[in-house]
């Protein structure tokens, strides 16, 4: 993870800015009292964790930006010399009192929207975001041209916008100590950059220069914080209070739910439509977090036949994951509901601890089977 140096340029590797926007939205979120501690806590978890790829490094999509995460000052004497500022001014969405009712709105045709949404879709930051969330990134968001040579922001500057790049090729220069402009890295046609800045009271630690025609969308610093890390916050919250209500997920670890909150996608739907389908290849598996699902399987007739409810706190389409077979049932929605998504690869690394329990869970399904059917009947092999 290294620095690259070529013909005197300083490359700063992609997997290097995404486990610094990593650690730096999860300190944000955590606020814990020693930075030093918590470094050493998160990225020991990190290491153990990347043969589980926890976080992956090799990600394409991931667009932090190497202007925000390079040091100005070299590394040897770093923390002796670095700026006293950096971690002054660090956003705590608990004390953010501001009127949720508020939002910022920048008019837009719809194919200002339409490009908007597909230059946004792939960035690290905004893939948390639910969809009334992301609309009010959308709709936060303004469009900005810019031309070969224009410097859109300058080393030493205070940071005001984050930027997403919907089309042009950019560089990005770092001074070295002797003051000389070193290109480190180029965006073309893709990314984002300037986020950091908004998070600290620190000024820019780099310079990017447009060197082709381009178009960039940005968002101001107020609104950036409001809308990702209080979302981000609000979600994680949200998700920490499901989780703490499933008896199931008690033998994880705080760090462990603190892991699979982040993982957790919300889900919504309408009374009677169709959740999991019986016989369908298992992607994940659900919590509900408000209302009511049934569960039904087919019978001999080929009619459908209810054999259970989940409430709010409980939990369905695990059973398809630990068995690696296809779905034994299928669920519907009673009434409006919400649920938490957890993905089958998050599912895998995630809730290790839990395996056995949902195993031994497999034999009370199969009993409710029994009483339905006459017989003992493995639920796997319903389909």
């Amino acid at each position: 993870m290294s620095c690259q140096r070529n013909a005197g340029k300083i490359t700063v590797p992609d997997d290097l800015r995404d486990v610094l926007l990593e650690f730096t939205i999860s300190y944000l979120l955590e606020q814990p009292g020693d930075i030093i501690d918590y470094a050493v806590d998160f990225f020991t978890r990190l290491r153990d964790a990347r043969q589980t790829q926890l976080i992956r490094p090799d990600a394409q999509t991931c667009s932090s930006t190497p202007d925000e995460s390079v040091d100005e000052e070299p590394p040897v004497g770093r923390f002796a010399t670095r700026r006293k500022s950096v971690f002054a001014e660090t956003y705590n969405p608990e004390e953010d009192e501001e009127d949720d009712g508020f939002k910022m709105v920048h008019p837009k045709s719809d194919e200002q929207r339409q490009r908007l949404s597909e230059s946004v879709k792939n960035i690290l930051l905004f893939r948390a975001l639910d969809e009334e969330q992301m609309a009010d990134v959308l709709d936060a968001m303004f469009e900005k041209t810019i031309q070969p040579g224009e410097f859109i922001i300058r080393q030493g500057d205070d940071g005001d916008n984050f930027y997403v790049i919907e089309r042009g090729k950019f560089e990005v220069y770092v001074k070295d100590p002797t003051g000389v402009d070193s290109l480190i890295h180029t965006y073309d046609n893709r990314g984002a950059f300037g986020e950091l800045a908004l998070l600290y009271n620190m000024p820019r630690a780099a310079t990017v220069k447009a060197i082709t025609p381009g178009t960039l969308w940005a968002m101001d610093r107020q609104t950036f914080r409001r809308i990702l890390l209080k979302s981000a916050y609000k979600k994680r919250k949200m998700y920490e209070d499901l989780i703490n209500k499933v008896p199931m997920l008690k033998s994880l670890e705080s760090y462990e739910r603190m892991n699979l909150a982040d993982a957790l996608v919300p889900k919504q739907y309408s009374d009677g439509e169709q959740i999991i389908r019986q016989g369908d290849t298992a992607d994940g598996m659900y919590f509900v977090e408000d209302g009511i699902v049934r569960i039904t399987i087919l019978g001999e007739n080929g009619r459908e036949i209810e054999i259970n409810r989940v409430p709010a706190g409980g939990y369905l389409g695990e059973l398809a994951l630990v068995t690696h077979k296809p779905r034994a049932a299928s669920a519907y929605a009673v009434g409006d509901i919400k649920l938490a998504f957890l993905d089958v690869e998050a599912f895998e690394r995630l809730l290790g601890p839990c395996m056995e329990l949902m195993k031994r869970n497999i034999d009370d399904y199969e009993d409710q089977l029994v009483k339905i059917f006459g017989s003992k009947t493995n639920i796997s092999d319903i389909r």
